[in-house]
């Protein structure tokens, strides 16, 4: 894939309209509207680094679809396919309890079945 179809997947996957990038980057909507649409305009190196910095991925993701860690890409990867259903907030703490240490992960996990076991009990009592 190239440009133009990892930053519509990255759209996608962050729930972020081209108005919002375009706020965030600094560039006008209809700049980006020419990388997304069929003619698929390739942006400078500047707008490129604005881009990637606003959607919080890397030029060479944006470009290649691959980062240079390959961990990373694939978990990146893994997130995009089992997130896509679920509000941006849950995929925002996805990517952050991903690059926890395994015993704060543990613990983030818990925390967060401790709530969802509270607010399932207090939906009960209601």
């Amino acid at each position: 894939m190239g440009f133009r179809e990892n930053l519509k997947e990255e759209l996608s996957f962050t729930g972020m309209y081209v108005k919002e990038l375009a706020g965030l980057s600094g560039l006008k909507k209809q700049t980006i509207d020419s990388y997304l649409n069929v003619h698929g305009c390739m942006p400078s190196a500047e707008a490129a680094v604005a881009i990637a910095q606003a959607l919080g991925v890397s030029v060479e993701y944006l470009v290649t679809g691959e980062e240079a860690k390959q961990k990373t890409v694939q978990y990146h990867k893994e997130v995009k396919q089992t997130t896509a259903q679920y509000p941006i907030e849950a995929k925002i703490a996805a990517e952050i309890i991903a690059q926890m240490e395994a015993k704060n992960r543990k613990m983030a996990v818990a925390i967060v079945k401790s709530m969802k076991k509270r607010e399932d009990e207090e939906k009960k009592r209601k």
